[in-house]
């Protein structure tokens, strides 16, 4: 069948490969699947039910859960198919943030998980919420099996057949690094475009075993599921508090795939990383010297015999340990949403646990270039080739680039609509040029030639977080950041310097290496808030920017660093501005205000 709304996703299951596990989640001990069948039914009588509720086309209605869970599925199909349109909710977000969504949204229905969401829906005061359904049983308020009907199924097929695929299908509010978040306004048309010219790259196929746990509400993880229900696979909705360790859930699930940030994968190596200083002797030496090798590697290219010989018994030895670890099925883990450094995906991708990164904005439903999968086009340090629905320009005009780089602008069908109700601010989003009308994307990048004759998209920076030094000079943060977090004392950094002199940095060091280390150094260690205070401590940081600082331009070079005792969150119990967005991404304005004393003593 021709895919044309979203929702045909599901009836393409349904029509190809049913399945009796289609979407599942942990009921304590167990695990409990809907299957393609049960699906379809709950999103028709749902849909049916809201109708009952007075919910007409065009209307908008809330999602917001915990975690991911089959019902989030329903309710988006059960949205889409009375045609409806879906706005999704970080559970995390301040009630500020609510606030203004659902109101700048005018959401009619709210459909919540569990916990103190309704409690939160409801604080957020919205004129125009009229209900509030739950996903989990509880007294005295709406529970979505309960709002299911089938009085208005013939409404519902008679809506559905007359939604097409310029409709509106979709308001994702950007988490945003600054300012209030932007309604992404999102046509079925947009995201199937994206869909499926980016499921080329991924290894699935039917009854497929994937784990999803990047949130639901995000285009990323959003997008993934379509291309799940596209290709049948298997999907076990979790979170991110029992995914590693022997009885974790990869481990247990043994998935062929899963989506991340780099955030989570940096996590990973680190634990793996502190387990190889936690050896000693002969098993020491050779975890150090498989890591070694990695240093080496590169996709889709064939590297010599002799380096051959040497990885096989590394993968033998050391990286079957770390492939059993994640459930020994994997075929590729796909990341986006951030930059991945490059380190990590070189030594995941050589331990035969390939990286796939794409790249891509909320604007553009998400993807705009991707890794390929097998052997099929794949070069480390990039973002991969652009997918084939999208044209890609880069722009030097507009800025002090280097040779090649500029902004990357982009034209093709998944580019979004606009913002909702901010015609202003979508115009300086885009840009006539050549003809054509671009989308702005405010990333920096080049293109690169690589295997298989394709150009790579390689991105240098964020335009809106380019430095300009108090001589004129521009740095990208980015590059360096990436590339100080390869040391293993290194936990988060953030590199100032804008309207100063030289640039610095904000570090956060790793707290269980940084431990080791100072055993190994004769430092005693009480805490971390003391410890950075020592002078040892501070010279083993100020040896990293010796370390990496001739990797880059005098300009760009680190000169000072102050150490920082508090890890950076994307959320904050006590309700001060978290310090990462929900995608991992660094918020560099909330730091550069929390850390601004830390930063004045760099320039003092």
């Amino acid at each position: 069948m021709e895919i044309k709304r979203l929702f045909d996703y599901l009836y393409h299951q349904q029509s190809n490969h049913q399945l009796e596990r289609s979407f599942g989640r942990r009921h304590g001990e167990a695990w409990k699947f809907f299957s393609t069948a049960e699906i379809i039914e709950h999103s028709r009588r749902l849909g049916s039910g809201l109708i009952s509720m007075g919910i007409l086309p065009g209307d908008k209605v809330s999602i917001v859960a915990y975690s991911n869970r089959p019902e989030w599925v329903i309710a988006d199909m059960a949205i889409q198919q009375i045609g409806a349109v879906s706005v999704p909710l970080y559970p995390t977000i301040s009630s500020k943030e609510y606030k203004y969504i659902l109101n700048e949204s005018d959401v009619k229905l709210a459909i919540a998980g569990s916990g103190d969401l309704y409690e939160k829906l409801e604080l957020a005061d919205i004129d125009s919420l009229e209900y509030i359904i739950m996903m989990d049983k509880t007294p005295d308020r709406y529970f979505w099996l309960d709002v299911e009907n089938d009085d208005n199924i013939d409404q519902l097929e008679k809506i559905s057949v007359g939604v097409k695929g310029d409709d509106l299908a979709t308001i994702i509010y950007t988490s945003g690094t600054t300012g209030n978040p932007k309604g992404v306004m999102l046509t079925h048309k947009n995201i199937i475009s994206a869909v499926d010219n980016t499921m080329v790259a991924m290894p699935l196929s039917h009854e497929s075993v994937v784990v999803s746990f990047l949130p639901f509400c995000h285009i990323f993880e959003r997008a993934v599921i379509y291309a799940y229900l596209y290709h049948s696979a298997i999907v076990y909705c979790t979170g991110t508090d029992n995914l590693g360790g022997p009885t974790g859930d990869l481990a247990t699930i043994k998935p062929h795939m899963f989506t991340t940030v780099p955030r989570l994968l940096e996590k990973v190596y680190e634990k793996i990383y502190n387990k190889g200083l936690d050896l000693t002797g002969l098993k020491k030496k050779l975890f150090f010297w498989a890591l070694d090798l990695t240093d080496h590697f590169e996709m889709d290219t064939k590297q010599g015999l002799f380096y051959r010989m040497k990885m096989s018994i590394a993968n033998k030895l050391i990286f079957s340990k770390w492939r059993e670890a994640l459930g020994g099925n994997l075929r590729a883990i796909v990341t986006g949403a951030a930059p991945c450094p490059e380190k990590i995906a070189r030594v995941f991708s050589a331990a035969q646990i390939p990286i796939i990164e794409g790249y891509g904005l909320t604007e553009t439903s998400p993807t705009l270039s991707i890794n390929r999968y097998g052997g099929k086009g794949a070069k480390l340090g990039t973002v991969g080739p652009i997918i084939d629905c999208v044209d890609i320009m880069i722009d030097p005009s507009d800025g002090d680039y280097r040779d090649g780089e500029g902004e990357i602008l982009a034209d093709g069908p998944n580019v979004m609509i606009g913002y909702y109700k901010k015609p202003e601010k979508t115009d300086e989003v885009f840009v006539e040029k050549e003809g054509r009308k671009w989308f702005r994307t405010g990333d920096i990048g080049k293109l690169v030639d690589g295997p298989h004759g394709y150009k790579y998209l390689k991105i240098t920076d964020r335009k809106k977080e380019l430095l300009k030094t108090s001589g004129g000079k521009y740095v990208a943060p980015a590059p360096i950041e990436n590339r100080f977090k390869e040391d293993f004392l290194i936990e988060q950094i953030m590199v100032v310097g804008d309207k100063q002199k030289f640039v610095s940095a904000l570090i956060v060091p790793a707290e269980e290496p940084l431990k080791e280390w100072c055993e190994e150094n004769d430092v005693k260690y009480m805490s971390l808030s003391e410890v950075i205070r020592d002078s040892k401590v501070i010279a083993r940081y100020q040896a990293c920017c010796d370390r990496f600082n001739p990797d880059f331009s005098h300009i760009e070079q680190i000169k000072k660093v102050k150490l920082i005792d508090k890890t950076w969150e994307a959320t904050r119990i006590d309700g001060t501005d978290a310090e990462l967005t929900p995608t991992m991404k660094l918020k560099r304005r909330v730091i550069r205000q929390k850390y601004a004393k830390e930063i004045d003593e760099m320039y003092g």
